[in-house]
């Protein structure tokens, strides 16, 4: 599987959360991993960053908050420039979806632990 740098847009610090299921499966297909959330603190050796940090050379970015929580991101993420954006199940928003489309990044309705269970990611 080719390193694809993955931002987590919505890591929590709860095991029970899929975000935080996510950053740890990443970390195990040694696939780089910047996450940012609520609250600081780490996960699988993962600083979680608050705010919207200076980040660069971000492939894909995988979304754990809901569509009215990603408005406040879009600039952010347009910015970044990734070649994707995967929308897990909970966080759909056609709004967003057409915004990436326009800008040329793909927008991916999908669950992150299916596709990297599955090797498809």
């Amino acid at each position: 599987m080719k390193a694809k740098k993955t931002l987590v847009l919505g890591a929590s610090l709860k095991p029970i959360r899929y975000s935080y299921m996510a950053i740890n499966r990443l970390v195990q297909k040694e696939q780089p991993v910047v996450a940012i959330g609520l609250r600081e603190g780490t996960v699988a050796g993962i600083t979680i960053q608050t705010g919207k940090p200076d980040l660069k050379g971000i492939d894909t970015v995988i979304l754990y908050l809901n569509a009215q929580r990603q408005e406040e991101y879009y600039e952010y993420l347009l910015e970044l420039k990734p070649k994707r954006v995967i929308f897990n199940p909970g966080t759909e928003n056609p709004e967003f979806y057409k915004i990436l489309e326009t800008a040329g990044i793909e927008a991916e309705s999908a669950c992150t632990l299916v596709l990297l269970s599955t090797n498809s990611y």
